[in-house]
C-alpha cells in the first residue's frame, strides 16, 4: 500500500487513541478523524493487509511495527510543526490544523533541515537568557 496522507492519518490517529485510552477501536478513530465507521472498517481492513496493523477478534487495533513507524514519525513531525507555529504566535486551533497539512507536505529532508534550524535558534536563544 502506498504511503499516503490517508494513510498516515489513520496510523497517527491509532497511535492518539492508544496514548489517549490504552486501547483502540474502530470506533474510537472514527470520532477521532470524524469519519463513518463502515469507512474506516474498509480503511483497517486494507492496513491489515499492508501489515500496518493487526485487529483482534475482539474489535481491538494494534499497530505493527511497521505501522507504529510511521504512526510515530507523523506524529512526531505534527508535534513538532504544532508547537513551532504555537511559539511564532499562531493561535493553537489554527496552529494544529496548519499541522495536519504541513506534516505530510514536507519532505523528509526539508522536515529535518528545519528541525535542525529551529533547535539551533533556539539553543542561541537559550544561550542569550543565560
Amino acid at each position: 500500500m502506498k504511503r499516503t496522507q490517508s494513510v498516515e492519518d489513520y496510523l497517527e490517529a491509532i497511535l492518539m487513541v492508544q496514548e489517549e485510552k490504552g486501547t483502540c477501536r474502530a470506533i474510537d478513530i472514527a470520532q477521532h478523524l470524524g469519519f463513518s465507521k463502515p469507512s474506516v472498517s474498509v480503511a483497517l481492513r486494507n492496513l491489515e493487509k499492508d501489515g500496518s496493523v493487526l485487529r483482534g477478534n475482539d474489535g481491538s487495533v494494534q499497530l505493527t511495527e511497521k505501522g507504529r513507524a510511521i504512526a510515530e514519525s507523523v506524529l512526531d513531525r505534527h508535534r513538532f510543526l504544532t508547537n513551532f507555529l504555537i511559539m511564532v504566535g499562531v493561535d493553537p486551533a489554527t496552529a494544529e490544523e496548519d499541522a495536519c497539512g504541513m506534516e505530510h507536505t514536507l519532505s523528509a529532508e526539508s522536515f529535518e533541515r528545519f528541525r535542525a534550524w529551529v533547535e539551533k535558534v533556539d539553543v542561541h536563544n537559550e544561550d542569550r537568557e543565560n
